[in-house]
C-alpha cells in the first residue's frame, strides 16, 4: 500500500525506527530475524519504518539485498509509512538507488547530505533539488554532519523546503539553534524530525513532529510512549520516559552506530551480534554496558 504524500498531508510523524539489518553467522542477511524485528516494531505501535539507513549498514548491502529488505518491510508494515534510505555521495548513485527501489513502493526517500565530498551550500541546494525533481516519491532531507563532514545550513534547508517534493528534514546536527531556525521559519506542512534520540524531547517540545530513532530498535514501546506523550503535550509523562530512556540513548553511541544497538538486540535474542566490515562487534566493555542498560531500563 503506497501512501500518496505531499508536505501538507505527510504521515511521517511520531516515532520512526531506523531499522537494523540482522546478519547470519555466515555473513548473509538474516531475513527471518528481520521480519520478526519489523513485526515487533509494528506491534509496539511505531508510526513509520525506516529501512536502509546508516543504522541498517546499508553501504555494505547489495542492490538485491536492499530490494529484498524493502520488500519484506512492505509486507510486514501493516500499512505503516515506509521511508527508504537511498542517499550516496553522487547524484547518479542516489538516483540509481531510487530507481532500483521505486518498484517496491516506499512512501518516501531519505536522502543524506553527500558524504566525503564536502559540498558548498549551493552545491547541496542544487543536489537535493535535482534529486527531488527526479524522484517520483517525496524526499526527506537528512543532515548528519558528524558522519558526512558537511552541514546543511538552516538557510539551505529552508530554501529546499519550498520544493513541492521535499516534505521533511531529519536533523542530526545537534545544533539546537540551527534546528530551531528551521522549525520557526519553515513553510506550512514541512516536517522536522529529530535525528538524535536524546534530543527528541527538546525538539518536539519546541515544534518538531517526531524522531527517526535508533533506540526504538531496542525499546520500541517506550519510544512510542515518549513521542506520543510529546504529541499530546503531556510533558509530565514525556519527561518520565525521557529520563528512563536517557541511558539507552547515550549508550547506543558509545561506539559507532549500530554497534551498541546490535549488541543490545543480540542480548534480547532478536538477532546475532554480527556486523559487516568495516564494522565489528562491540567490545566486552560495551557488551557489559548494554547489558546493564537493558536491566535498568526494564527494572523501572
Amino acid at each position: 500500500m503506497f501512501l500518496a504524500m505531499t508536505a501538507s498531508s505527510s504521515p511521517i510523524k511520531g516515532c520512526g525506527t531506523a531499522l537494523l539489518t540482522p546478519f547470519k553467522k555466515d555473513g548473509s542477511v538474516d531475513y527471518d530475524a528481520y521480519v520478526k524485528c519489523v513485526e515487533r516494531q509494528v506491534g509496539a505501535g511505531v508510526d513509520f519504518l525506516v529501512p536502509l539507513g546508516t543504522t541498517g549498514e546499508t553501504p555494505c548491502l547489495s542492490v538485491e539485498e536492499r530490494r529484498e529488505i524493502l520488500r519484506l518491510t512492505r509486507s510486514c508494515a501493516n500499512g505503516l509509512p515506509i521511508v527508504a534510505g537511498v542517499g550516496t555521495n553522487s547524484l547518479n548513485g542516489t538516483l540509481e538507488n531510487i530507481r532500483s527501489l521505486e518498484g517496491v513502493q516506499p512512501d518516501a526517500f531519505l536522502v543524506v547530505v553527500p558524504y566525503y565530498n564536502k559540498p558548498t551550500q549551493e552545491g547541496l541546494f542544487e543536489y537535493f533539488t535535482a534529486v527531488a525533481d527526479a524522484a517520483k516519491r517525496p524526499v526527506i532531507l537528512y543532515n548528519v554532519p558528524g558522519r558526512t563532514g558537511a552541514n546543511l545550513a538552516a538557510e539551505t534547508t529552508l530554501r529546499l523546503a519550498a520544493h513541492p517534493n521535499i516534505i521533511a528534514v531529519k536533523e542530526a546536527s545537534g545544533n539546537y539553534a540551527q534546528i530551531s531556525t528551521v522549525i520557526r521559519n519553515r513553510p506550512a506542512g514541512f516536517t522536522v524530525l529529530s535525528g538524535n534520540d536524546d534530543e527528541t524531547l527538546s525538539l518536539m517540545a519546541t515544534g518538531a513532529e517526531g524522531v527517526i530513532s535508533v533506540a526504538s530498535n531496542v525499546a520500541p514501546a517506550e519510544m512510542v510512549a515518549l513521542t506520543h506523550a510529546l504529541m499530546r503535550d503531556d510533558m509530565t509523562a514525556a519527561r518520565e520516559f525521557h529520563y528512563r530512556l536517557m541511558p539507552l540513548f547515550k549508550n547506543c553511541f558509545v561506539e559507532s552506530n549500530p554497534i551498541p544497538a546490535k549488541a543490545a538486540m543480540a542480548q534480547l535474542g532478536l538477532m546475532e551480534n554480527i556486523l559487516r566490515l568495516p564494522l565489528v562487534p562491540a567490545t566486552q566493555k560495551t557488551e557489559s554496558l548494554m547489558n546493564e542498560t537493558l536491566a535498568e531500563l526494564w527494572q523501572k
